[in-house]
């Protein structure tokens, strides 16, 4: 149902080294479009522009961001602009659980150093914010664009544990979404959030309980992600997807499941 929708747009995509990210990539690609891989790990960024480039030639290129820095993102911004004249697509995939991505193992809310929850406000709401600010510049200008974060389950449901990554995911989804449909609607920029639930981008998000008794493949969530930036979707804007299996809706889930693996 892509085939042609995204020839000579461009996407750029946080996070793209693995998972989603990469996987969204690749989808980009497959349907026409160019494609800006950003990630902060370099080595993994890297192969996977060399694999891309040798099957599209022309129509990738990467680009090595620390997402917490606004000089950095706006460097993506001019670099993609340079090689491809245009930034249609954004999608804010980098991010992610800020226990497990600071490797701080134990602890309650309270006890859990204030550093580690400052890494899960700026990864995950901060860089959004700092991403769209950036790129709406390119938006305006060209007067059209799609925008899309990305929030969590654990934004809807609340962790007791992981609190900056709910709160800043809940932030995406709400605050910031609605926002930047509200001021993009003048130059013809559409912007919507979609918030995952469990997805098989780990082992351990099997254990994540849903009503449709699994997790997500990453295509499900990737295939969202393009209907949205498609033209399928022009009347959509300021819009959050959830899509969860169900679990949101679940009667019977256990204490302490909430988001427990994050993103």
């Amino acid at each position: 149902m892509f085939k042609g929708q995204f020839n000579s747009k461009t996407l750029v995509a946080t996070g793209a080294a693995s998972g989603m990210g990469l996987l969204l990539c690749e989808k980009f690609l497959e349907y026409g479009g160019n494609a800006v891989l950003v990630d902060v790990n370099e080595k993994a960024l890297n192969e996977h522009v060399k694999r891309l480039d040798a099957i599209y030639s022309g129509k990738v290129l990467g680009v090595v961001c620390d997402v917490r820095d606004y000089n950095q993102i706006c460097v993506v911004r001019d670099k993609a602009v340079q090689k491809f004249n245009s930034i249609d697509v954004l999608v804010n995939l980098a991010g992610g659980a800020e226990t497990r991505m600071c490797n701080y193992v134990g602890g309650e809310f309270c006890d859990i150093p204030i550093e580690v929850y400052d890494w899960g406000l700026d990864v995950n709401l901060r860089a959004q914010l700092y991403f769209d600010h950036a790129v709406m510049k390119q938006m305006r200008e060209q007067k059209s664009g799609v925008i899309i974060n990305i929030g969590s389950i654990t934004g809807v449901e609340g962790c007791d544990r992981e609190v900056a990554y709910s709160t800043s995911k809940s932030g995406a989804i709400a605050g910031l979404t609605k926002s930047v449909a509200q001021f993009g609607s003048k130059y013809n920029v559409r912007c919507m959030a979609v918030s995952p639930g469990p997805v098989l981008t780990r082992k351990n998000m099997a254990d994540m309980k849903t009503l449709v008794g699994r997790a997500a493949e990453p295509i499900e969530i990737v295939n969202m992600i393009l209907y949205l930036s498609s033209s399928y979707a022009a009347f959509m804007t300021g819009e959050h997807i959830l899509i969860d299996g169900g679990r949101n809706i679940m009667r019977d889930k256990v204490h302490g499941d909430y988001g427990k693996y994050g993103e």
